[in-house]
């Protein structure tokens, strides 16, 4: 099985999320996404395709989106932000042929394994 996980190396929750894939027999790609950002576009995909909305995505709790004024945006002004910024995505972000899940909690994963 196939899995690409927007990761964060630096995150507990992304590491045991990548454990678990790895423990699974999944073959992974990882997509440090703070270095190598999603374009809006993608965002967009993989939100719809976990049935997410883009506010659901958002790493709320981050400064950063308080200072953005986040908190009233729009969807797309919320993408837009987080393209710009990915620090504004939630992570970690899980992607299998069954779907797509915010890992949070970690066991969530299990769910397209």
């Amino acid at each position: 099985m196939k899995a690409t996980i927007y990761h964060n190396p630096r995150c507990g929750t992304s590491r045991d999320t990548l454990a678990i894939l790895e423990e699974a027999g999944a073959d992974v790609t990882v997509i440090e996404y703070l270095k190598t950002p999603p374009s809006r576009e993608e965002l967009r995909r993989v939100y719809a395709r976990a049935g997410l909305t883009p506010r659901e995505g958002l790493r709320a709790k981050e400064p950063l989106a308080a200072e953005l004024g986040l908190s009233g945006a729009d969807d797309e002004a919320i993408l837009d932000a987080m393209a710009e910024h990915p620090i504004l995505i939630e992570r970690p972000l899980v992607e299998t042929d069954k779907g797509v899940r915010l890992a949070r909690p970690k066991e969530r994963v299990r769910e397209i394994l």
